[in-house]
């Protein structure tokens, strides 16, 4: 299964740079609006520490592991930057919108600098509130959804009566190109307060309904962007929007991030994403410019401010607590913790909280959870039934009959 993430928010607030900083991947950045116009797609990883060493005795890795930690995948799409008016089809709004119902969450990148006005255009720095541009942003969601059920209300409600389906079923199929389900659209009529009687529903209520069914749908949380360059008052703001109930607020710099990637890809240093600092080896020390040594001691300040540069704390925010997956190895040998081939905790697997055993089984292969007939804790060696929930780290061997 591939937990898919959108990275998302107004021009020039640093998205493809968030993207091009969390994968590597080739993206176009520039200072001016709509730079990202078709959605790039990358590779980026959760970090999680990886079982290797408290399994192994010998104190061997696993070969799958870098310094004792695990980097899992994840799709991260960065889709084009959405305007006032998105809803309308203003900008690239439409492909802005139609992109973001492949997304398990979303991460809202946000120039908590205040560096670029409403429209992602250039202004002094704390000149704009970025609070304001995460309302936006929710709002334009909200019309959105509001729109997509406006147009069709009639004929909904007309054929829940004559056909006496049910109203969130109805719902659901009208948006399911948004990726929104029915459980989802129950608890957002239930949070909404606008009670079960669909036909007592006005258009405030729909707008009441949509801005639920978002809450509900697509989870966010808020990457605050260039915090190194943003006034105090400003990450004040932003600290007390996420204390008043709004998303979660992670401070980054996706720059500083792109420029400590790209320097350990080139062996000017050693650094692994989410690592609170950096190691400038003896050997390139000479070799580094008087530029690059002021740069380097730039992020580490940072560094030493925020205790990492935000974006692997973003990213593992999402996956691990916002979506709610945890990390499961399956493994054929529980002895030695390896695959057919002698490969150590070969596989890393992403998992909702609350799956079972059978649950990896058909995770891993179809045929396999069709064959399954029980499951080994490969640390205890206690067989497990198919109804046994998995935890974080479970080490897992799966019995299955073979067709």
């Amino acid at each position: 299964m591939t937990v898919t993430i959108a990275i998302a928010g107004k021009p020039n607030a640093g998205k493809s740079t968030f993207f091009k900083a969390s994968t590597l991947a080739d993206a176009e950045i520039a200072a001016y609006p709509f730079t990202t116009i078709s959605p790039n797609i990358g590779i980026a990883h959760v970090r999680v520490p990886c079982p290797c060493r408290e399994l192994l005795q010998d104190a061997r890795s696993c070969g799958n592991c870098i310094r004792g930690l695990r980097f899992i995948p994840v799709e991260l799409i960065d889709v084009a930057g959405l305007v006032r008016g998105a809803h309308e089809g203003r900008g690239l709004g439409n492909e802005f919108l139609d992109e973001l119902r492949r997304a398990e969450a979303i991460i809202h990148v946000v120039d908590a600098s205040g560096g670029t006005d409403a429209d992602g255009n250039p202004v002094q720095v704390g000149t704009h509130d970025p609070v304001e541009d995460i309302r936006f942003f929710r709002e334009e969601l909200r019309m959105w959804v509001f729109g997509i059920l406006s147009r069709s209300w009639r004929k909904l409600t007309r054929k829940a009566e004559l056909e006496g389906m049910k109203i969130e079923r109805l719902i659901a199929e009208q948006l399911a190109g948004v990726g929104v389900t029915e459980e989802q659209i129950k608890a957002a009529i239930l949070h909404a307060g606008i009670g079960a009687d669909h036909r007592s529903w006005d258009e405030e209520g729909l707008k009441g309904l949509a801005a639920e069914i978002i809450r509900t749908s697509k989870k966010m949380v808020v990457a605050a962007n260039k915090a190194d360059i943003a006034p105090e008052e400003l990450m004040a703001k932003l600290r007390a929007y996420e204390a008043g109930g709004g998303e979660g607020v992670i401070p980054c710099s996706a720059a500083a991030e792109l420029a400590l990637r790209t320097a350990a890809k080139q062996n000017i240093i050693e650094y692994l994403p989410g690592d609170s600092d950096f190691v400038v080896p003896e050997t390139h020390a000479r070799a580094i410019t008087p530029e690059q040594r002021a740069g380097l001691e730039k992020i580490r300040r940072l560094l030493g401010v925020y205790g990492t540069t935000g974006v692997q704390e973003v990213i593992n925010r999402v996956v691990l607590q916002l979506l709610n997956y945890i990390v499961v190895y399956p493994v054929e040998d529980e002895h030695k913790f390896t695959d057919s081939s002698g490969r150590i905790l070969p596989d890393a697997y992403l998992m909702k909280r609350g799956s079972r055993a059978k649950d990896l089984a058909y995770a891993v292969h179809s045929d396999i959870g069709k064959g399954f007939l029980y499951a080994i804790d490969a640390r205890t060696k206690r067989r497990l039934g198919e109804r046994y929930e998995l935890a974080d780290g479970d080490v897992i061997k799966v019995v299955y009959a073979r067709r």
